[in-house]
C-alpha cells in the first residue's frame, strides 16, 4: 500500500511538471553541466590564446599594466591631481554667469553615484541646480537663460574603464592618434586639440575644459594651492608651461584612466574565485560569448571597442531632450558621420563599455531605454527603432538572435550584476582644496549632498 501511494505522488508530481511546462512556450531550462569549465573554453576561443588573462582588468595603482598615452605616462603625482581636479568646483572659472562660478565641475556629469555616467537625462554643467541621491534630480536652473545652459543632447557616457578607449565621445571626435588621425586636419577648425596627436582622453582632459567653461590656469593653481601638485606632476615641462590648459588636462585624462572596475565579480571569477558569480549569471557569461554573440563588439577588459555600429536606436529628443541647437543636433544624430563626413559611417556609434550598467538610468546614445532589460532585448531582436536609420547602414551584427526570454533573463542577470563594482567611491576625494561641496557647489546640490 506504502508503495502504491509512494508511486503515485512520484508520477504525480512529474505530471504537475510536464503541464506545467506545457503552459508556456519557453524550452524547460536546465543548469549546464560543468558549467566553468565551458565558460573557460569559451574565453579562450575569444581571447587571441591568452585566456582569462585577456578579459583582466589592472589594478588601479599597477600604472605599468594600465593602457596608457605614450605622451603622457602615469605617476601616482599626476593621478592624484587629476582626481582632484575632476571633482573641484572651483575649476569652473569661466562660466557665463557670475552666479554658475564655482559651482559646477568635470564630475558634475560623472559623478561616482551613478558610476560616473550622469545620474540624468542629459548631463549639465553650468546652470545645473541639485543633485539627489545618485544626480537624478540635477535639473536646470530655471533662473538662468535657457540658451545659456551647459547640457549635452546626448547621454553622457561613463569615465569607467575608459583606459580602453583610443578616442573619445559617441563619434570619436576626440583624439589625434590611430583611427582618428586621417579626421584631425579636416577638424582642425572646431578641435583644435587633436593636433597635439593625444590620445582620446587626453584630449577630452583638454578640450572638455573649454567646452564646459572650466579655467584652470595659473591663477586658479596659485588660489586654490594645487601648484606644488603641479610641480610634482609635471617636472619636465618648464614653469612657463606647466600650470595651463594641456597640463591640467593630461592629469585629468591620467586619473581617468585608474577608474577601473576591477572589483566587480567577473573579475573576481577570472581571477580564480569561482564562487562570485552565481550560476544564472554564469549562463549569462557564456551566452556574451556563445549565442548572443555580444563579444563580436563587446571584448577585452572593459567589454568595449573602439569600432562604430549602427543600431538603429533613437535620439534624445525622442525621451523629453532640451535641444538648444539643432544644427549641432541634427550633426550629431549622424554619430561618426558627423564628425567624418562620410556618408558610410552615418548613424555609426562607438561600442561602450558594459561594466557597472546597473546604475545608469538610460541606455543608448539617445536614452530612448530606461532598462537593461529592455536594450539587451532590443538589440537581440534586430529590430530598429530609429526610422531615420536606413536599412542599409545598420549592422549585420544587428539580427534577430532568436534568444528566449530565459536566455535574456540570464544575459541581464549576467550584465547588470557580475559587471558590477559597487565599490567606486574609493576613486573619490574626501575633500578638495578649495574646501568646496562634490560634485556641485550650488545652493540645492549642497542641501542634497549634507555639505556643510
Amino acid at each position: 500500500m506504502n508503495t502504491i501511494r509512494r508511486v503515485s505522488i512520484q508520477t504525480l508530481t512529474v505530471l504537475l511538471t510536464l503541464v506545467t511546462l506545457s503552459c508556456t512556450d519557453e524550452p524547460y531550462y536546465e543548469d549546464i553541466p560543468e558549467i566553468d569549465s565551458t565558460l573557460l573554453a569559451l574565453i579562450a576561443q575569444e581571447s587571441n590564446g591568452l585566456g582569462v588573462d585577456f578579459f583582466k582588468l589592472p589594478n588601479a595603482s599597477d600604472f605599468s599594466s594600465i593602457p596608457q598615452d605614450p605622451l603622457n605616462t602615469l605617476n601616482s603625482s599626476k593621478v592624484e591631481l587629476g582626481r582632484l581636479l575632476v571633482h573641484e568646483t572651483a575649476t569652473s572659472g569661466d562660466a557665463k554667469m557670475e552666479s554658475e562660478s564655482r559651482t559646477f565641475s568635470c564630475a558634475s556629469c560623472h559623478p561616482v553615484a551613478s558610476s560616473f555616467f550622469s545620474g540624468n537625462l542629459q548631463g549639465i554643467g553650468e546652470g545645473g541646480t541639485g543633485f539627489g541621491l545618485n544626480g537624478e534630480s540635477r535639473n536646470i536652473n530655471l533662473s538662468m537663460p535657457v540658451d545659456s545652459v551647459d547640457i549635452l543632447p546626448i547621454k553622457v557616457p561613463t569615465l569607467l574603464n575608459t583606459a580602453y578607449q583610443t578616442v573619445m565621445l559617441w563619434n570619436g571626435s576626440l583624439g589625434g592618434a590611430d583611427i582618428n588621425t586621417p579626421f584631425v586636419a579636416q577638424n582642425a577648425s572646431e578641435i583644435p586639440e587633436n593636433t597635439l596627436g593625444y590620445q582620446g582622453l587626453e584630449i577630452q582632459g583638454m578640450a572638455g575644459q573649454t567646452a564646459h567653461r572650466l579655467r584652470i590656469d595659473e591663477d586658479f593653481i596659485n588660489e586654490y594651492n594645487y601648484k606644488e601638485l603641479f610641480d610634482a606632476a609635471f617636472p619636465e615641462f618648464p614653469e612657463s608651461e606647466r600650470y595651463s590648459k594641456l597640463t591640467a588636462g593630461l592629469a585629468i585624462a591620467a586619473f581617468n584612466r585608474t577608474l577601473l572596475a576591477n572589483e566587480a565579480p567577473w573579475q573576481d571569477w577570472l581571477n580564480g574565485s569561482y564562487n562570485a558569480m552565481t550560476t544564472q549569471e554564469k549562463r549569462g557569461a557564456i551566452l556574451f560569448f556563445d549565442k548572443a554573440k555580444c563579444i563580436n563588439c563587446h571584448t577585452g577588459p572593459a567589454l568595449n571597442s573602439n569600432d562604430f555600429y549602427a543600431l538603429g536606436m533613437g535620439d534624445i529628443n525622442e525621451s523629453a531632450a532640451v535641444i538648444l541647437n539643432q544644427n549641432t543636433f541634427n550633426n550629431m544624430k549622424k554619430g561618426r558621420g558627423g564628425f567624418t563626413n562620410q556618408t558610410e559611417d552615418n548613424y555609426k556609434f562607438k561600442v561602450p563599455n558594459l561594466y557597472n550598467l546597473k546604475d545608469s538610468p538610460f541606455y543608448g546614445h539617445g536614452s530612448t531605454f530606461t532598462s537593461l532589460n529592455d536594450v539587451i532585448t532590443y538589440i537581440v531582436s534586430g529590430n530598429k527603432e530609429n526610422s531615420n536609420v536606413p536599412n542599409e547602414q545598420l549592422a549585420e551584427e544587428f539580427t534577430d538572435l532568436n534568444l528566449t526570454t530565459n536566455e535574456i533573463s540570464d544575459l541581464v542577470a549576467f550584465v547588470n550584476n557580475a559587471l558590477y563594482d559597487a565599490n567606486l567611491e574609493r576613486y573619490v576625494p574626501v575633500e578638495v582644496f578649495s574646501g568646496n561641496c562634490i560634485p556641485n557647489g550650488d545652493i540645492q546640490s549642497q542641501i542634497d549632498l549634507d555639505c556643510n
